[in-house]
């Protein structure tokens, strides 16, 4: 592995590190999400004293099913439908997606499964993860990770919406080939986490953060670090980890 891929200068002048928005969604795929988190933070320490970046995680319902929060760095925040509505009850108070959005430095979905696609590619915001991308800066940038069964990849609409997606400046990394949880060989399975986080890190580098320049944001007013349960187990996740969509 080149080292220089992975090292970056991702702090900020004014100190605070560079801030990662990761998005998941129902894709058996998702069972990585915290391999994804846990090698980042410690990639981002190459060349630096301590983790240059800090990432939160926002899950759709279906996303949940398939996190193992074992795997995940202790204290790790992850975002649900459920903060976005039991977090407002008056004008005054935040919106969390809105929030998300001037926090965070880089949006990146992975894995991003075929019906969450479509809904991104018809603009749709019906979840939380959805109402990111659609409130989204585009001066900041979006990378997504297409997930899913080789049927449903090769399906005639998949590419028409995958090229709207890039046609806005969202950032395409391919899914590859390779055994599929269902047992299928074939396209669709989420790029390799390397590969991820070399592209995510690549797009860092081209963000600057200039003292006095971020949005205010009232994020910290949420205090949600998900849920202690997992559907998955840590054996689960074994057999998984190197066959997904």
């Amino acid at each position: 592995m080149d080292v220089e891929l992975f090292s970056i200068n991702a702090v900020n002048p004014n100190g605070r590190k560079k801030r990662v928005l990761l998005g998941c969604t129902g894709s058996v795929a998702t069972i990585k999400v915290g391999l994804l988190v846990s090698q980042a933070i410690a990639e981002s320490c190459i060349g630096n004293a301590e983790p240059s970046i800090e990432v939160r995680i926002v899950a759709t319902d279906n996303a949940e099913h398939f996190i193992v929060h074992e795997d995940l760095p202790k204290d790790s925040k992850i975002y649900t439908d459920s903060d976005e509505w039991n977090s407002w009850s008056s004008r005054e108070d935040p919106i969390l997606h809105i929030e998300l959005v001037k926090w965070a430095d880089i949006f990146v979905i992975a894995p991003l499964d075929a019906n969450t696609l479509a809904k991104l590619a018809q603009g749709l915001c019906d979840n939380l993860l959805t109402c990111v991308a659609r409130a989204w800066n585009f001066d900041k940038p979006l990378l997504f990770c297409p997930a899913m069964n080789t049927r449903m990849w090769e399906h005639p609409v998949t590419a028409p919406h995958v090229a709207t997606l890039t046609s806005w400046g969202y950032k395409e990394i391919p899914c590859v080939e390779k055994r599929l949880a269902c047992g299928d060989v074939g396209m669709g399975a989420m790029a390799e986490v390397d590969d991820i986080i070399r592209h995510v890190f690549a797009s860092l580098e081209s963000v600057s953060c200039d003292e006095g320049s971020d949005e205010p944001c009232r994020l910290d007013e949420f205090d949600s670090s998900g849920s202690s349960d997992s559907y998955f187990t840590d054996s689960d996740s074994e057999n998984l980890q190197n066959s997904e969509t």
